[in-house]
């Protein structure tokens, strides 16, 4: 099976998204379909641990803002969720760790508003300068939606840690120093494949590793560990550039993964990476879903098939 047919699978399920691979999404609305550009900005998230607790105030702040997102009784409540916490995670003085729960508050606003097209607008018009980040995440979540149908079983996976935020940020630097691959196009597959690695295991095509190779494909362009982040993203670096990147992203795309909905979504999750580089500490956070034709099922860290049906 080509790569792209590979990635397709994966990233198909996360959309019930970390991609297809949360059956998935992204891993993450579909876990990642893996191989079938504005530069960084200045504002660098801080990748380092928090050395306190976070205020109790922002603590309750940001538990209700999950609890809101999870049942937004309104457009007008969505919309100041995704304001809350687009200014949260983009704070650069905000250590990436101890943004844990404005990213789950991050990621359940767009998946809600995703489900939600009459409230495009309203919510549009209230986040006012947010307004082109939330058609970029929703689009990237229907786009991703619209790869597969949802499945009746849970996938054979065990969800770890992500690697460290700053560890990934070289990652990408350093591939797209390497390639001339935007490192921006190399973290939206990275997050649509399997939520920045949080998924171990294979594709039901035998797809593996955070970049998702099939290890044929791997053969060709792999050096090291399929498994490493940072040899998997310089592989996945090849492979788009072996297949017209940077000149041509979407050729290079539609070849990692053959499908005209991954190419958008990655374009739209790489566009907001690209206009600020700060926007990466909210999808650190994103939660693996897959999606079953029973509902979307949220994968927590340490799970594996043995442990059966999570609990909500």
């Amino acid at each position: 099976m080509s790569r792209s047919a590979a990635a397709f699978t994966v990233t198909c399920l996360l959309v019930a998204v970390p991609g297809c691979a949360g059956g998935g999404e992204g891993g993450g609305d579909s876990r990642g379909a893996g191989p079938s550009t504005a530069r960084p900005s200045a504002g660098r998230p801080s990748t380092t641990r928090a050395t306190t607790a976070p205020a109790s105030a922002d603590e309750r702040r940001s538990a209700e803002a999950v609890r809101t997102a999870e049942a937004p009784g309104s457009a007008e409540a969505l919309a100041a969720v995704i304001a809350d916490a687009e200014s949260a995670v983009r704070d650069p003085h905000r250590p990436i760790g101890s943004l844990a729960t404005w990213g789950r508050a991050h990621q359940l606003a767009y998946r809600s508003l995703a489900r939600r097209p009459e409230w495009d607008e309203a919510v549009a018009r209230a986040v006012d300068v947010w307004a082109a980040t939330v058609e970029r995440n929703v689009l990237a979540f229907r786009e991703l939606w619209a790869l597969t149908e949802p499945r009746d079983a849970l996938p054979d996976w065990r969800i770890v840690a992500p690697p460290p935020a700053a560890d990934l940020l070289d990652a990408y630097r350093d591939a797209e120093a390497a390639t001339g691959v935007g490192w921006e196009f190399l973290a939206a597959i990275n997050l649509v494949e399997s939520r920045l690695g949080r998924i171990r295991g294979a594709s039901s095509a035998g797809a593996l590793g955070p970049m998702q190779f099939l290890p044929t494909t791997w053969d060709a362009y792999g050096e090291g560990d399929i498994e490493d982040p940072h040899d998997a993203i310089r592989a996945a670096a090849r492979y788009l550039v072996a297949h017209g990147a940077p000149a041509d992203m979407g050729r290079a795309l539609f070849a990692y993964n053959h499908s005209d909905h991954y190419v958008a979504a990655v374009r739209a999750h790489a566009e907001v990476l690209a206009d600020d580089e700060r926007s990466f500490a909210g999808y650190y956070h994103w939660d693996v879903y897959y999606r079953l034709t029973t509902g979307d099922v949220r994968l927590p860290l340490g799970w594996t098939l043995e442990q059966g049906h999570p609990d909500p």
